[in-house]
């Protein structure tokens, strides 16, 4: 059992992975070139450590004490007591969870090794392309989490889904649906299509068909392809693509953003 060490020094280096967690540009850099990453809030924390990822250190203000007694005794990782004040200063925001744990990165699988632990039959992976916006990604895996898609495949220029916001708004769904890399991009596309699967982009192309077409071929294995937040999938993908998909709006609306339509296209395409 790992006993909570009191700190009163923001300046104190045993916290130094949790400063200035608000400088987005540094953690980006930072976490994946130490491996780690930041879960935020009990529910998170906890379903970090049922997906396996080993804990590095947790930083909790006094009331968290009781509430993550079982944690703190099962983990021999070092638990820092903090005040309210002193995890603002160190974070560079309100830490009104007052639970913050730094976990351990594990390696990423191959997409081959990943497709394959799929297994055989029906299937549906979704695919992003430069999705940069940290929440936009934590609400897709969310959406996919909660309507069934067995795999995310993120291009290179993705964000990072293990960055304290991607999770957070994630509620830890980052940890329990399978993801990777996919690259090289856009070619390694064709790696899901000799495995049978079909290529659906969403996007607003003229020759897109309406997404309760897709869902009536009702094809066994399909990989829904969804774009960056401003200007959609890239002419590459959309040419990688077997068939292009659109949502039909109303009321003017040209599109959802990306982490609405990621939602709607899941939901519509269930089995």
């Amino acid at each position: 059992m790992a006993e909570p060490i009191a700190v009163g020094d923001p300046g104190d280096a045993r916290l130094a992975e949790y400063t200035s967690l608000t400088d987005v540009e540094l953690r980006r850099r930072r976490e994946p070139a130490e491996g780690l990453f930041i879960a935020e809030g009990e529910k998170v924390i906890r379903r970090a450590l049922a997906a396996g990822y080993p804990m590095r250190s947790m930083m909790l203000t006094p009331k968290w004490l009781g509430p993550m007694r079982d944690v703190i005794e099962e983990t021999r990782a070092p638990v820092y007591e903090v005040e309210p004040a002193l995890a603002e200063a160190v974070t560079g925001y309100h830490v009104h969870r007052g639970a913050l744990a730094s976990m351990t990165r594990t390696p990423l699988p191959a997409v081959d090794a990943l497709l394959d632990r799929l297994g055989p039959g029906p299937r549906r992976i979704a695919v992003f392309e430069d999705t940069v916006d940290h929440a936009n990604l934590g609400a897709g895996f969310r959406s996919a989490a909660a309507l069934g898609v067995d795999a995310v495949l993120l291009s290179p220029r993705c964000a990072d889904p293990f960055y304290r916001r991607s999770v957070k708004v994630s509620m830890g769904a980052v940890f329990s649906v399978p993801w990777t890399r996919l690259d090289p991009w856009p070619t390694g596309l064709d790696r899901l299509r000799a495995r049978g699967f079909t290529l659906a982009a969403l996007c607003l192309a003229e020759d897109a068909v309406p997404l309760a077409e897709l869902t009536a071929r009702r094809p066994p294995r399909l990989a829904l392809m969804l774009g960056t937040e401003g200007d959609g999938l890239t002419p590459q993908a959309l040419r990688a693509a077997d068939i292009r998909v659109t949502i039909p709006m109303a009321a003017g609306v040209d599109s959802l953003n990306v982490a609405a339509a990621s939602a709607v296209a899941f939901y519509a395409t269930r089995p």
